[in-house]
């Protein structure tokens, strides 16, 4: 079989990560005079290693983190923030434990950066999460319940390891129709 038909068949079968690494794999297979087996078993390889990539491309975007940033990126140095702790968190054992982690501080502290940061680190790990500002979040709810489709979001959540919820501390309350504040 020649080599198009070859990456040809392989593009059919969705096989991307054996189409890529196939020409490279074939090369040092020849050179180093590999088995058929162990030809065919880096071909497996090279599919399972692009098949990972793209399900960890793919939860990041769900994730609707606003931004790319990650731990090394934040500069620990001159602030209060523990180092230690934020780097044991990014390796997602909070989400095992079904822990939450709060993470508390001024505005310009980096609490977004950090929380993007685990929440990155824990999606390449294999965690399925989404990132909301608090008050759209609430603005999605609110909506859904005057769609009467209440619980559809909820139950979207429920399947996810994390939710990150920024800007908690200054999302308006809702409040129910028709209520009133008293003095």
């Amino acid at each position: 079989m020649e080599r198009t038909e070859v990456l040809d068949l392989m593009g059919e079968l969705k096989l991307y990560g054996m189409k890529s690494a196939y020409d490279e794999t074939l090369a040092t297979a020849l050179k180093r005079k590999h088995e058929p087996q162990r030809f065919v078993g880096d071909l497996l390889k090279a599919e399972i290693s692009e098949k990972q990539a793209r399900s960890i491309r793919y939860q990041l975007a769900i994730a609707k983190l606003p931004l790319a940033k990650d731990v090394d990126a934040f500069t620990f140095k001159e602030t209060p923030i523990n180092e230690a702790l934020v780097r044991d968190l990014a390796g997602g054992a909070f989400i095992a434990q079904q822990r939450n982690v709060v993470l508390v501080g001024g505005t310009g502290t980096g609490k977004t950066h950090l929380a993007i940061a685990i929440a990155r680190s824990c999606i390449r790990a294999g965690s399925r999460g989404r990132f909301f500002i608090t008050v759209d979040l609430v603005n999605r709810l609110e909506a859904e319940a005057r769609a009467s489709r209440q619980g559809r979001l909820a139950d979207y959540l429920t399947r996810l390891d994390f939710v990150i919820l920024d800007e908690l501390a200054i999302s308006p309350s809702p409040r129910p129709a028709g209520s009133c504040c008293s003095t």
